[in-house]
């Protein structure tokens, strides 16, 4: 899903390069203006890769980037079950986010 992103040239958007960058000011709860604070791991604010990992990746995770599958996912949100709906377009993740972290239905 972020390889297809940078691939169009899109930002990654992803929520936890940005708790990285926030460090020990993350209290738990991303806000919006957490997601506006321009940090260098900050994905929103920020084109391309941030400057470092944000883990340490096992070897899945590399053997993902260095053959990533094909698919046209573009989004993904987490359920809270360990588990993540993905989508193509922006409709899709931002009903998600209602359900799954917000709890309306």
């Amino acid at each position: 899903m972020f390889v297809n992103r940078l691939r169009l040239g899109m930002r990654l958007q992803s929520d936890p390069t940005v708790i990285y960058g926030l460090g020990a000011k993350f209290d738990g709860n991303l806000r919006k203006r957490d997601l506006e604070a321009d940090t260098p791991y900050n994905t929103y604010t920020r084109d391309g890769l941030p400057p470092a990992p944000i883990g340490l990746p096992g070897q899945d995770a590399l053997d993902a980037v260095a053959n990533p599958p094909r698919s046209a996912y573009l989004y993904f949100v987490a359920r809270g079950d360990g588990t993540s709906e993905f989508s193509t377009n922006l409709a899709d993740p931002n009903r998600a986010v209602a359900k799954f972290q917000l709890g309306r239905r």
